[in-house]
């Protein structure tokens, strides 16, 4: 299918630069407060790990049923900086509410505007980095997106951590609201009429002829769109729980440095995530986008098996470094193989939101099965549980999933 392509030197460089400060505001702030919100319940609240992941859950189930509207809206809407300002307002307050109301329904509620706010963020981010440099440069960009997200997770993860040791657990919040609000700033100075929203949405600007542009029922009920869904489902559904866990983990021996460790294994994976951010982004341009991403699934099982071995707050850091290579590749490719299955349909952002609600699901029951799993079997049984799904996801992905590079 031909597509209209831009270069990225058609965009002003202050666009660029604009769109490389919002990604690293928005890096701790997109994934949620999971890590810090279980062990800030568990450590001074004193939840129980069932109650925690359910708190936890309420934003990835929000986030889900609001996922793939937010990506129809996207493809649909010229005001993606403004749906980009408004999430960045709400995350503020919900972050920032849960230290001063406690309660298990508010927090439920807050977590549920963050998980409705953060999916629209993370879309519009990405739809207004197709736009601005086309789909051939697309993988490139966004291996520079997500290496700045992972800078603006090593940097918060560093203050968060300090703030919460030295001053108090109520700054993970407060400084994670202030990055939101800071993406507002950041965001002002993308222009506007850079940005091509045909191309965001990916859309062919003649379509041709003899290839039609695809319905949107055709291109979800695509075989290959729906058995990506499944493995990013099982991806996250193994994934999703296994960070806050080991934070709850650690903070049952060593409450006082729980923010500080959590922290540091954030750190750790992020700083890993930087340079596996851009070389997926430059390697599934040459090696194709499947053996990439087979590497980020074959992470989790490994990983996941290797927390049984203890609680001791250096090996756990240690560890996370394998989340590093997974969530920076799966964050890079994830976008780019959704590009390539719906290049030229328009349905680029409902389809990449269909599969995030996939996403939304496997993290959404992962912290609800994970937290009574060890709530009655201990948290050795939790992680090798995690790790076995994580296994099923890499057997789905490799045999049901071809490549998607032409």
């Amino acid at each position: 299918m031909n597509t209209v392509e831009k270069s990225a030197n058609q965009t002003n460089a202050t666009t660029l630069r604009a769109l490389d400060v919002l990604c690293m505001c928005i890096g701790d702030v997109a994934g949620g407060i999971g890590p810090y919100l279980g062990s800030y319940l568990r450590s001074t609240q004193h939840w129980d790990q069932g109650s925690i992941g359910t708190a936890i859950s309420a934003m990835g189930i929000a986030g889900l049923i609001a996922q793939t509207p937010a990506g129809a809206l996207i493809d649909r809407t010229r005001q993606k900086r403004f749906l980009i300002a408004l999430a960045a307002i709400l995350i503020s307050i919900s972050c920032i509410s849960i230290t001063i109301f406690h309660g298990f329904y508010f927090v439920v509620a807050a977590q549920i505007v963050y998980g409705i706010s953060a999916s629209i963020l993370g879309p519009a981010i990405v739809a207004i980095s197709l736009g601005l440099v086309g789909h051939k440069k697309f993988s490139a960009r966004m291996g520079r997106n997500e290496a700045c997200n992972h800078i603006g997770n090593v940097v918060a993860a560093v203050l968060t951590g300090l703030a919460g040791y030295y001053i108090s657990g109520n700054w993970v919040f407060y400084l994670i609201g202030i990055f939101a609000a800071l993406s507002i700033v950041a965001v002002g100075f993308i222009n506007e009429k850079e940005i091509d929203h045909a191309m965001a949405s990916g859309s062919r600007d003649e379509p041709a002829d003899d290839s039609p542009v695809l319905s949107l029922g055709s291109s979800l009920l695509n075989r290959k769109v729906l058995m990506f869904a499944v493995a990013v489902a099982l991806f996250h559904l193994s994934n999703a729980a296994m960070l806050p866990l080991a934070g709850q983990y650690i903070s049952e021996g060593h409450a006082h440095e729980a923010a500080l460790s959590i922290s540091a294994c954030i750190f750790a994976g992020q700083l890993v995530m930087i340079p596996a951010s851009i070389l997926a982004g430059k390697f599934a341009d040459i090696w194709g986008r499947k053996p990439v991403f087979l590497v980020a699934f074959a992470a989790l099982p490994i990983r996941g098996f290797l927390y049984t071995f203890s609680s001791d707050p250096t090996f756990i850091v240690a560890v996370q470094l394998l989340d590093g290579i997974g969530a920076g590749i799966f964050g890079v490719v994830l976008s780019v193989i959704v590009a390539d299955l719906t290049s030229g349909s328009g349905h680029y952002n409902v389809i990449r939101g269909f599969a995030l609600t996939a996403q939304g699901i496997g993290a959404a029951l992962s912290n609800i099965l994970a937290g009574y799993i060890v709530k009655y079997f201990g948290y050795n049984a939790g992680f090798c549980s995690l790790a076995a799904i994580g296994l099923v996801g890499l057997l789905v992905f490799y045999l049901g999933v071809p490549e998607t590079k032409d």
